[in-house]
């Protein structure tokens, strides 16, 4: 799934493209993209408005149009924007939608397995409500400190892995960027980030901008479907400190890198470098609290003799 750096690569090079230019059409080819709304009626929307610029929040594009209209995208899991030039075929294998420019050129909404999305939203307002019913903090942001994350994490049991995913709380940090960033920040992902001390919130924090910040410069990792919208694979795959390394010894510490489940999803880790959690030991109940327990010459004396019972009817 494309994660934040994979869209930001995708924003930074669309932008020269459509900002300042008009969206001539936009052309959904499978309703499914669109649903619940009418692709008539999207397309009724947005044709002839301008393009005042693109936008990302967490995984998701946005493209501001005149007159405070959004067109909100998600790629999901196969999701690829592609642009072709004036003078180009506008057509690519599982297209879903097609935005028409003025320029004559055409970016193309492209999904194998149709799980990518596109929303029209009207006003600032609607669009600001859309994203607080999904998104946290951004990461890249200067929201994002570590007195922020640590209020975040404060009091939760979840393992850090999972609270990383989490993109209520922190938005667009996927699999491939969670495991490079806990990597980075020596933090076992099944530890529960309500226990991280301040000092691992801070290398947590860094952990999280440094990875992302990689990722952006290698302009995204392709593991399977994923291509910038020249159609070329990003390289960050081959910079992944553990991210799909299992079984290779870390170069620092010789500990082969292990594969696990982590929030569902398979993880990738260091134990030498990324200590696993101890289970915290059991409370013992105190002596007074426990259940009283007769003596045995007390029981023995008190105890009847046994009752001949009746052969179980089957």
């Amino acid at each position: 799934m494309p994660e934040l750096p994979e869209v930001e690569t995708i924003r930074r090079q669309l932008a020269p493209h459509v900002e300042g230019r008009t969206l001539a059409r936009l052309e959904v080819l499978d309703p499914r993209w669109s649903d619940p709304a009418p692709p008539a009626e999207l397309d009724a929307t947005v044709s002839g408005r301008r393009i005042e610029w693109l936008e990302r929040r967490g995984k998701y594009l946005l493209m501001r149009l005149a007159e405070e209209v959004a067109l909100v995208m998600h790629l999901r899991m196969t999701g690829n924007l592609l642009l072709v030039q004036a003078g180009e075929a506008p057509q690519r294998p599982y297209m879903r939608a097609r935005l028409a420019l003025d320029s004559g050129a055409h970016v193309l909404f492209c999904d194998a397995r149709r799980f990518g999305t596109g929303v029209v939203l009207l006003g600032d307002d609607a669009l600001e409500r859309y994203f607080a019913a999904r998104l946290g903090v951004e990461p890249l942001g200067p929201e994002f400190t570590t007195a922020a994350l640590r209020a975040l994490a404060a009091g939760k049991r979840a393992p850090v892995k999972a609270f990383l995913l989490s993109q209520e709380r922190i938005a667009g940090v996927g699999n491939i960027y969670a495991d490079e960033a806990l990597f980075r920040a020596r933090i076992h992902p099944l530890r529960p980030v309500g226990t991280l001390r301040p000092a691992q919130i801070e290398l947590l924090r860094e952990g999280v901008v440094a990875s992302l910040e990689a990722g952006i410069d290698a302009r995204g990792a392709t593991i399977d479907d994923y291509r910038d919208v020249d159609g070329e694979r990003g390289s960050f795959q081959d910079r992944f400190l553990v991210h799909r390394r299992e079984g290779e010894p870390y170069p620092r510490c010789g500990r082969p890198i292990r594969k696990l489940r982590a929030a569902g999803r398979g993880t990738y880790v260091c134990e030498r470098c990324q200590p696993r959690p101890r289970p915290r030991a059991r409370r013992r109940q105190a002596a007074s609290s426990s259940p009283s327990v007769p003596s045995r010459s007390a029981s023995t004396s008190s105890r009847k003799p046994p009752t001949a019972r009746s052969p179980t009817t089957i």
